[in-house]
């Protein structure tokens, strides 16, 4: 009879024990998963204001530019002020024009958003599910 209850007592003791080590993994998974979801928040955030740097930069580099070109070929030429300045205008829109299309190319981001943290997190769910089903079995 001592051996029913020695044994009923390990039962309690080791199913506690093994809540309490299921919750800690549990616990340590999940600051590992927000680790990684804060560290790929940051190099968002980094890439977002290279992005925006960039383009503010190619916008002020591109107006300037073009005051400083249009303006030089109008002294110069300055008989045929009026094509000049209506062809500069022309050429330059359509630069603008494939300048935007160059910086929408770079926005793309080839990769999912946190594909490391979903990756990590359906590794974990395909692990519980594989352990759930061996507990399933032993019992």
């Amino acid at each position: 009879m001592s051996d029913t209850g020695f044994s009923a007592g390990n039962g309690r003791s080791g199913l506690l024990t093994g809540a309490r080590n299921s919750a800690l993994a549990l616990l340590g998974s999940g600051r590992t998963r927000l680790e990684l979801l804060g560290n790929e928040l940051k190099e968002e955030k980094l890439r977002a204001v290279r992005l925006l740097l960039l383009s503010q930069m190619l916008a002020f580099c591109l107006a300037l530019g073009t005051i400083l070109l249009v303006g030089l070929l109008v002294i110069v030429y300055w008989d045929q002020r009026v094509v000049i300045l209506a062809s500069g205008s022309v050429l330059f829109i359509a630069g603008s024009g494939l300048a935007y299309l160059a910086l929408q190319r770079a926005m793309r981001r080839p990769d999912h958003l946190f594909a490391a943290s979903l990756a990590q997190l359906e590794e974990d769910l395909r692990q519980l599910k594989r352990a759930a089903g061996d507990e399933s079995r032993a019992d």
